[in-house]
């Protein structure tokens, strides 16, 4: 069985689960209604997949739900691998050279 794509891709398909569950549909029916392979849609529930914004917000007008739900509260810590967004840190900014160059 294959590992999750990343903290964050477990944490959006559990949470598509659980509206899926709570709105008592199927996968199948929910794949449907957004328009999307089952297949594919089975691998963003289980946290495998990588969806695009777009796709996440097929899923949430599927299930009637504000795409914010589904990422909410994700942050830095949730990213694939730890990996960083270009430029992020956490260390505090270096201050530039006071030096004067003529």
């Amino acid at each position: 069985m294959p590992a999750t794509h990343s903290p964050a891709s477990a944490e959006v398909g559990r949470r598509i689960a659980a509206f899926r569950a709570k709105a008592g549909v199927s996968a199948r029916a929910l794949a449907e209604s957004a328009d999307m392979d089952l297949t594919n849609y089975q691998r963003i529930e289980r946290g495998r997949g990588n969806p695009t914004i777009s796709t996440l917000l097929q899923i949430a007008v599927a299930l009637e739900v504000d795409v914010g739900e589904l990422v909410t509260g994700l942050g830095v810590d949730d990213l694939q691998n730890g990996r960083l967004p270009y430029g992020y840190t956490e260390l505090p900014q270096r201050r530039r050279s006071t030096r004067v160059v003529y």
